[in-house]
């Protein structure tokens, strides 16, 4: 206990020493750089608030990467704080710079704060958004987390609004419950689009806006990384995708009834079976790296 409480006196010690450090985010948005996505959500993520990202636990990779995009897209120049358990680092490996660097991440920027528990994680979380020189805020979840109730999720969705810091939830392996985020999202990887030569294609992701507090919720994307322009695009194809998804296995309904997609017997409200998610391909990594050594 003692050393958990140094450790989180540490990181309170670091996040004041920002306040030193220009805040970014000029405008009220956090934008994707892909029109038809933007366009839904009014210009972009909201900033200054809470946005949830669910994943399967198989799916860790996918959901590690694209939070990892967003919050460098909401960061802009500033530090970017990344918090997770000390078993979660055991259960989904660590952060590999590298690869971050292969989405555009500076590993530079990265602060990573290892926590001795969920309760440490969520007091953590609260104190780094009150911090307005931060530039967005990864809180990784693992599990149910019963910590993370309505109550809880108050207060970093308060503390978000008080700093304009962009909070970006990242729940693996966990059912969505009532909380105060401005959004919440089903992420799952997609079949990377093919480059010339056989090399390792774009990172591409499947995305379903499940609920939005404050607009059209039920859409969905398929998105590709393009870490040359730093935005995403369309998957290819020269269409937008959103109508395809939304019609797949990720209903709002379906999912808030039991966290899968589906009810007990695998049919849609209406008893029709339902079609299984897109299975596709984790995060590429570049091509000089093992696979045993992927991480998001």
């Amino acid at each position: 206990m003692a050393e958990s409480v140094k450790t989180l006196a540490a990181l309170r010690r670091h996040i004041a020493s920002l306040e030193s450090v220009p805040a970014a985010q000029p405008h009220a948005r956090v934008e994707t750089g892909y029109a038809p996505l933007d366009q839904a959500l009014d210009g972009g993520l909201a900033r200054g608030r809470v946005h949830e990202f669910f994943a399967a636990t198989e799916e860790m990779a996918a959901a590690a990467g694209l939070a990892s995009i967003l919050a460098r897209l909401a960061a802009g120049e500033a530090p970017l704080l990344w918090l997770r358990t000390a078993a979660a680092g055991r259960s989904g490996g660590m952060l590999y710079g590298p690869g971050l660097a292969a989405l555009g991440i500076d590993p530079s920027r990265l602060l990573i704060g290892m926590m001795a528990d969920d309760a440490m994680l969520l007091r953590a979380a609260v104190d780094a958004l009150r911090c307005p020189a931060l530039g967005s805020l990864v809180v990784e979840l693992r599990g149910p987390a019963p910590l993370l109730d309505l109550t809880a999720s108050r207060r970093l969705a308060l503390a978000a609004e008080a700093s304009g810091v962009t909070a970006f939830m990242l729940r693996v392996g966990g059912d969505p419950v009532p909380s105060a985020a401005d959004t919440r999202w089903r992420v799952a990887a997609a079949p990377s689009p093919t480059l010339p030569g056989g090399g390792p294609g774009r990172s591409a992701f499947d995305l379903y806006l499940m609920r939005r507090r404050a607009g059209r919720d039920g859409l969905g994307w398929r998105l590709v990384w393009n870490n040359g322009l730093g935005m995403f695009e369309q998957s290819g194809g020269g269409r937008d995708e959103r109508h395809d998804l939304g019609k797949g296995a990720w209903e709002q309904d379906a999912w808030e009834r039991n966290g899968s997609g589906q009810d007990a017997g695998g049919k849609d409200g209406a008893g029709r079976d339902r079609q299984a998610p897109l299975s596709g391909a984790v995060v590429p990594v570049p091509a000089d790296r093992p696979a045993a050594d992927r991480a998001a």
